[in-house]
């Protein structure tokens, strides 16, 4: 994260994209501010300070997602989102728990390999361009083989042995070289140029076909199954390389790639990218409330597995080592997310070790007809910015007077108050259907290139929807 992004700043940076939910971001704006706070803490206390895990609670399209992707992308931390549901207690078919800190290890190391590679960019091009050059401007035959006779020697009548004729090069051979160097130099320039791109040559590349093993069952299976792919992958088709013919731009893209990863230390991208994860990885966990085992009623059946996928999940989130293909991960200072609507159980149906170890809780608002009205006209990616993006691609501008565009938030409440409450993500349906035509006859049938949409518009194509109640439910 930028090192002088104070609390204050980074709510202001997630109100760029995030409409209200004010505590949601100070709590995560301060739990990002306490990880620098940690790292910059005395050397004795770093490791006795742990993240202030957060659950946040709320329905559905209130942002809660967003917020914790948004936190990600302004630390620049590896970050993972999971659903809870997707988990399966020890013993039980399915994934298991540990798997979400490997996944977390390969996107770190896929982070920190796209940063050395962007560092390596320039020197890994220049050598893709040599490898180009010694393509269409072959150098000179192998050299021969040793104990082979070579030129400039001679062996004389009544001697077995070689007497040196001469060590220097003939003037001839420093011509053809001077003029295979020029030569070089302007077809150099002319690849750089672009001047070239145009022309197809045959490279060598590498067989990415590999034989695929997956492996899903108890704890250490699935580490194992990938060890495995990993084995085979190497001993089959990832050795093998294969000839293809592409236009020397493609070529230029394909071995720029290969060189950049001959002058990455892996070594040290898997040193740094364990480093991230242990100090400044983000966990997202989605739907917590779904392995909450429901008040009352009998505690067998599902609720036993509910109960089993929280106590896996209890010593990760409490900090432990999960073995990984790049080694061992230490989870205690990685910030854990939860999230959840908790419509069917609440927070306290958590056991109460997990409910210990998530102690700072939010509660995510309902949104209303004005947040409505904001979200479609205030972030950086507003629906609307973006349907008008799209339109433009095909020389159309669309315009939404500001009339529609509260028509639409109007609606948008009205539908979440009397249907289902999905939050914000019912606009996207109901612009979807609003702008169905307009995106369908574009650009076959309507070729003006400027529309408005006005409320009368929107009245027009949504109000017979939204009177009928048992309709909606299944197109809004």
């Amino acid at each position: 994260m930028d090192r002088e992004m104070t609390p204050r700043e980074i709510v202001a940076e997630l109100d760029k994209y995030i409409i209200g939910q004010t505590e949601a971001k100070k709590s995560v704006a301060i739990a990002l501010r306490n990880r620098w706070r940690r790292q910059n803490a005395p050397e004795d206390m770093r490791e006795e300070i742990m993240p202030n895990n957060i659950i946040m609670i709320g329905p559905t399209g209130v942002g809660k997602t967003e917020i914790a992707r948004r936190l990600a992308r302004l630390a620049r931390a590896p970050f993972i989102k999971v659903e809870a549901t997707k988990f399966t207690e020890v013993g039980y078919v399915g994934r298991d728990v540990d798997s979400m800190i490997r996944d977390l290890a390969d996107i770190a190391v896929n982070m920190v390999r796209e940063e050395q590679t962007g560092s390596v960019q320039d020197r890994a091009r220049g050598h893709a361009e040599e490898r180009i050059l010694d393509i269409l401007i072959p150098p000179e035959g192998p050299a021969r083989p040793a104990g082979a006779q070579q030129p400039g020697f001679v062996l004389g009548p009544s001697t077995s042995h070689a007497q040196e004729d001469s060590s220097e090069p003939s003037a001839a051979e420093s011509e053809e070289d001077n003029l295979r160097e020029r030569t070089r130099q302007k077809f150099r320039e002319k690849l750089k140029n672009g001047d070239l791109d145009e022309r197809e040559i045959e490279i060598e590349v590498a067989n990415d076909q590999s034989p695929m093993l997956q492996v899903f069952g108890p704890m250490g299976l699935e580490e194992m199954g990938m060890n495995l792919q990993e084995l085979f992958g190497n001993m089959g088709g990832n050795r093998r390389r294969k000839k293809r013919r592409l236009s020397v731009a493609e070529a230029r893209e394909i071995l720029t790639a290969e060189e950049a990863q001959k002058l990455i230390d892996m070594d040290k991208v898997t040193r740094e990218a364990l480093e991230r994860v242990q100090q400044s990885g983000i966990v997202f966990i989605d739907e917590i409330d779904k392995v909450a085992a429901r008040t009352g009623g009998d505690r067998g059946g599902p609720d036993v597995s509910r109960e089993g996928v929280q106590r896996d999940l209890l010593p990760i989130v409490e900090g432990s080592n999960v073995t990984t293909k790049y080694g061992m991960v230490r989870t205690d200072h990685i910030l854990f997310v939860a999230s959840g609507a908790f419509h069917v159980s609440k927070p306290s149906d958590l056991i109460p070790e997990m409910q210990g170890r998530f102690p700072i809780r939010v509660e995510l608002d309902s949104l209303n007809e004005e947040d409505f009205y904001n979200i479609l006209t205030q972030p950086k990616n507003a629906l609307l910015k973006q349907y008008a993006a799209l339109l433009a691609s095909e020389g159309v501008e669309i315009t939404f007077e500001d009339d529609a565009v509260r028509e639409v938030a109007r609606i948008a409440a009205e539908v979440n108050s009397e249907v289902e409450n999905i939050g914000a993500r019912r606009l996207h349906t109901i612009l979807t259907t609003l702008l169905e035509e307009i995106l369908y006859d574009v650009p076959d049938v309507i070729e003006q290139s400027r529309i408005v949409v006005s409320a009368d518009m929107v009245r027009e194509r949504l109000v017979e929807l939204v009177q009928n109640r048992d309709l909606s439910q299944y197109i809004l």
